[in-house]
């Protein structure tokens, strides 16, 4: 065979090595100016260590990885470098005692095209601590004031137990209304009141957020996130999320609209007149965070964050109950004692029934809902255990290295209240709790996500008693795995009166 007939037989061949060639030779230019990252598997270009790592449950691939690499390792999602963190001290020496270094959100492209970098979650420097010091403020004086968080948990409670017992005769699978309740909390502090759960607004704004966490935790979502560029450009399900979305944050909007007109600054009746009175105060500052652009963002992080991680929860909580029905009865049993059946449960309650505590806490660390916080970035260029991190790398924490670590819990891979008892039966702390994330990131809705997973819990309990569909020992308790994180399995139930 002759050159020409070779190279024409072999064409493709031969551009996908030129190819090749030059993306090793970009790559290792990108590791040698990045320093002395931490270890991790050797990737190959283009698709960095993707062929290595379940794509459908990374955080698995990460644990493993950890157990060769150590504590802090790199992979590579694509082409880019991304560092993680694994086991609870190294976890606590990035976030808390270095977190200004480690307390930057990542660019995440499906987080980014959503909010476009304004709001909670997405922010970075000063507009982080502003709108973060502004949230945390509100929420606590929505929490003492006229009307508590815990008086309107309270009042859903019951309207959810009224939903569920309205389904005793049949099976039934609560998924929708747990979701109807909890997002009512948000739309009672965002909105100032609550809706019906056929209301028609009510419907399209969760219709909203279930699109959005099934697109991102879906294969598609992942793809998003590595290649936006490419994906923005080619047809699927992502346009049609994003543009309810877009609907959604027109919808907020024209709410904090109506709420201008009459606005009372001495009186904000929800968070969107709180935001609008501090906009008013802040509208002489060119460089303000307060901004409709910000609320919108902000109001959006409340109810996507607040709305699926409890409702999950719950979800899990109950079909725990089901799975195990002699914790059901001692849950019921402490209520009976603290609580009796004449008053609805109280957050005062929870310091006496230690057992009940003990088993909330125990469902969130055995579900560890979300194995991976949402993505880090380095904020300058950080030596971290004798590696070197420079500025801008993303940076995944590993929270289920913390929350399954057999350091800390007496049984880990099982779903047991005795990890939060001491041995008189007491309620015990664990700081390798990390559930709501840990450092300058940590949650800004624990305390509220902490009250409804207490009252809704305890109240339905009080009231009903929870049967599966199937025997208890058929029941599978195990957690779907997702990109995004682990989502409760779908489930029927029934509910039945208790006298």
């Amino acid at each position: 065979m002759d050159i020409l007939a070779f190279l024409q037989t072999n064409f493709i061949t031969l551009v996908m090595g030129l190819i090749v060639l030059v993306l090793l030779f970009k790559n290792r230019g990108k590791e040698s100016s990045s320093g002395k990252l931490p270890p991790g598997p050797a990737p190959i270009p283009i698709l960095g260590n993707l062929l290595q790592l379940d794509l459908k449950q990374p955080y698995k691939s990460y644990l493993e990885l950890s157990k060769k690499y150590g504590s802090v390792f790199t992979v590579w999602l694509g082409s880019k470098p991304v560092v993680v963190l694994s086991g609870y001290q190294t976890l606590k020496d990035a976030l808390v005692n270095q977190g200004e270094e480690f307390g930057g959100r990542a660019n995440y492209p499906v987080l980014m095209e959503v909010t476009k970098g304004y709001g909670l979650l997405a922010s970075n420097g000063d507009r982080l601590k502003d709108l973060r010091r502004f949230a945390l403020m509100t929420l606590k004086n929505f929490g003492m004031g006229r009307r508590t968080i815990e008086e309107r948990v309270q009042e859903e409670a019951k309207c959810l137990v009224k939903a569920f017992t309205e389904q005793k005769d049949s099976a039934f699978n609560p998924s929708h209304l747990l979701s109807n309740a909890v997002s009512n909390v948000i739309c009672s502090i965002v909105f100032g009141e609550r809706f019906e759960y056929d209301d028609k607004e009510f419907k399209f704004l969760l219709t909203g957020i279930n699109s959005y966490f099934l697109f991102l935790s879906g294969s598609t979502g992942q793809m998003y996130n590595m290649f936006p560029k490419v994906l923005k450009y080619l047809p699927g399900c992502h346009h049609k999320t994003f543009e309810h979305l877009r609907q959604m944050k027109e919808y907020f909007r024209r709410e904090a609209e109506k709420r201008q007109v009459n606005l009372d600054p001495n009186s904000p009746k929800d968070f969107i007149e709180a935001f609008l009175i501090r906009m008013m105060e802040h509208a002489d500052k060119p460089s303000t965070e307060f901004h409709y652009d910000n609320l919108v963002a902000s109001i959006w992080n409340l109810f996507s964050a607040g709305t699926e991680t409890t409702s999950s929860t719950l979800r899990q909580a109950l079909l725990l109950m089901m799975k195990y029905p002699h914790i059901q009865e001692r849950v019921q049993k402490e209520i009976d004692e603290v609580v009796g059946s004449e008053r609805c449960p109280c957050l005062q309650d929870r310091q006496h029934m230690p057992y009940t505590d003990a088993v909330i806490h125990e469902i969130q660390r055995y579900m560890d809902i979300a194995p991976t916080a949402v993505p880090h970035k380095m904020m300058r260029n950080t030596e971290f255990k004798s590696y070197y991190i420079p500025e801008g790398t993303m940076v995944i924490p590993l929270l289920s290295s913390a929350l399954l670590d057999p350091k800390f819990w007496k049984n880990p891979k099982a779903f047991d209240p005795e990890n939060f008892l001491d041995e008189k039966g007491c309620f015990r702390k664990n700081d390798a709790f990390l559930a709501f994330g840990l450092g300058k990131r940590v949650c800004v809705g624990e305390a509220m996500a902490r009250t409804e997973l207490f009252l809704f819990f305890t109240t339905i309990l009080q009231r009903l008693t929870l049967r599966g569909t199937q025997p208890p020992e058929e029941i599978n308790i195990a957690p779907i795995c997702s990109t995004f994180g682990r989502l409760p399995r779908s489930y029927d139930c029934y509910v039945e009166v208790r006298e």
